[in-house]
């Protein structure tokens, strides 16, 4: 068994989407991280099933295979990053996020993608870390009912600074909803020093939704071309590859834009140079 590889989106936010998905393929990667944006198929565009459609066969012919990610910036708020969240004050802020999400998933069953990827957010001033969890559980609950009904995993990524922000944060989470696969970021393994990065690829091989790779490193939150922090990425591959990981493995380098024609290529062949 040979590891797939994906180069996820937001590492390309400069070149329209075509140019992005024919880079990918020709650099030789197996699959493409999309991540939703205004740029990149736009969820909330008037033609989002034509465009989603446009995709998919684009995807077809490059034999490319999808997970989709939600993480883009400024989607839904022009004037606040990342909001509104599921933990957000307001209702309609909350109900924002999960239509949102459960557009994704549509998006994603169009695509016929692995899964969905999504993380909690941080919990504005006025909301305590009680109040917090039980608007997570209670979007989380609808987002699963949706992903169960559209037949897409829904998978879950713990992101440092978040309310959600270790696998061991995550452990308590789907003890709540077993239904919610992980998305494992190895870098972040080594941000919140929680736990080794292919250590966590063994422990939770039952149920990664996705994984995402790069460089990083400890204690800070930067995503890094492959050889300038402290990821053993060789270690990380070997656990993937122990467990017998067929999904997608997705480098994610979203500082990497202006320089996305270098950097595409340049990560899987550091990555294929890696393989055990």
């Amino acid at each position: 068994m040979s590891l797939r590889f994906a180069y996820n989106t937001n590492g390309a936010a400069n070149h329209r989407l075509d140019d992005a998905l024919a880079m990918i393929a020709d650099a030789g990667y197996d699959g493409v991280a999309l991540t939703l944006d205004h740029q990149h198929l736009d969820p909330f565009g008037d033609d989002w099933k034509a465009r989603t459609d446009r995709v998919r066969r684009r995807l077809d012919e490059l034999g490319l295979g999808s997970v989709v990610e939600t993480g883009a910036r400024f989607l839904l708020d022009p004037r606040a990053k990342h909001e509104p969240t599921m933990l957000h004050p307001d209702p309609e802020g909350r109900a924002k996020r999960v239509a949102f999400l459960n557009r994704a998933l549509a998006i994603a069953d169009m695509l016929g993608s692995e899964t969905v990827s999504f993380w909690a957010g941080v919990p504005q001033a006025d909301v305590n870390p009680e109040q917090a969890r039980e608007y997570l559980d209670e979007c989380l609950e609808q987002v699963l009912d949706c992903a169960e009904e559209r037949g897409v995993d829904a998978s879950f990524e713990p992101e440092p600074g978040m309310l959600i922000e270790t696998v061991a944060d995550y452990d308590g989470l789907v003890e709540r909803h077993p239904r919610l696969k992980l998305a494992l970021d190895t870098g972040h393994c080594l941000v919140t020093e929680d736990i080794d990065p292919a250590d966590a690829v063994r422990r939770y091989e039952q149920r990664l939704g996705t994984v995402a790779i790069e460089d990083m490193k400890r204690g800070d939150h930067t995503h890094l071309p492959f050889g300038t922090g402290d990821m053993d990425v060789p270690a990380v591959l070997s656990a993937l590859d122990e467990i017998g990981f067929e999904r997608l493995v997705c480098v994610e380098l979203s500082r990497e834009s202006p320089r996305a024609h270098d950097a595409i290529p340049e990560s899987i062949a550091y990555l294929k140079a890696r393989l055990p």
